[in-house]
């Protein structure tokens, strides 16, 4: 459908709209893919910006899932899931923020961290240090995923290609933060990264030391673009996985003080013992 004229709304909200409804009512069925930025851009006669915008809430609602390479998606599971970017924007209130992510390549944290930076750059948040810390896997022969999904075959195309995910986020993540020391904006803003050997099984992100969100990640089969050739492979779904949030403030002796600990514990044991510098 076009967009309404007389509508007052912007029109990244009205797309938005139109295909949340689309979701919910069903016309866009669990796991089908969503047209693709060209052709949404084409429909509404809006820039690629304009349709960015509206599939990024879209995705920040929990109701698709973008998957690099292959297109955005409807979720599989439409509940409304933990919404890190406001928890993250929260701790970024504090005058010193610290964030912690073990993971396999930090693709939602780069989209969660674009706008607290955007309302940094304009005044509206007004933190004096930043320190990201990103514990990533080396994606060498070692890791058990992703690999060929026909016998679970270790391909160092596909290897490389996740390797080149896990780099581009990174360097997306140390692009942001760094430059706001670059540009006054903060005292103090720093991105350290180290690799280990090991295939993570749960993404997890600390906040300030006192939040904690923990996600399982799920495997599937999936088929993506390895050098020209559509390859099928067992991979990880990380955008499509729940969030499970604990806190330091939760009931005094309950497990949501207990859990971020043991998860500030595990974080700074593999960090120091496994990890090896790395940059992007």
């Amino acid at each position: 459908m076009a967009l309404d004229p007389d509508d007052p709304r912007p029109p990244y909200v009205q797309i938005t709209n139109a295909l949340r409804a689309a979701i919910l009512t069903k016309m866009l069925q669990p796991g089908e893919q969503l047209p693709s930025q060209a052709e949404l851009t084409k429909r509404y006669s809006v820039s690629r910006a304009t349709v960015q915008r509206a599939l990024r809430d879209l995705q920040d609602e929990g109701l698709v899932v973008a998957r690099q390479g292959s297109g955005v998606f409807v979720r599989s599971r439409t509940e409304r899931p933990v919404g890190l970017r406001t928890h993250i924007e929260r701790a970024f209130e504090q005058p010193s923020v610290t964030i912690d992510f073990a993971g396999f390549s930090g693709e939602t944290l780069y989209a969660a961290l674009q706008e607290p930076i955007d309302k940094i750059r304009a005044g509206r948040l007004t933190p004096e240090s930043i320190v990201v810390r990103l514990l990533v896997p080396s994606m060498g022969d070692t890791q058990a995923v992703p690999v060929l999904m026909d016998g679970r075959r270790h391909d160092p195309r596909v290897s490389e290609r996740a390797r080149e995910i896990m780099v581009h986020h990174s360097r997306g993540i140390h692009r942001l933060v760094r430059e706001l020391k670059t540009l006054g904006l903060v005292k103090e803003a720093r991105v350290e990264i180290r690799t280990h050997g090991m295939t993570p099984s749960f993404k997890l992100y600390v906040l300030n030391g006192t939040e904690v969100f923990f996600a399982f990640y799920p495997l599937g089969a999936n088929t993506v673009p390895v050098r020209g050739e559509e390859v099928e492979i067992v991979d990880v779904f990380g955008l499509d996985s729940t969030l499970f949030p604990f806190a330091t403030n939760d009931a005094q002796g309950g497990p949501g003080g207990l859990f971020v600990d043991q998860a500030n514990k595990w974080f700074e044991s593999v960090w120091t013992t496994l990890g090896e510098e790395f940059s992007p």
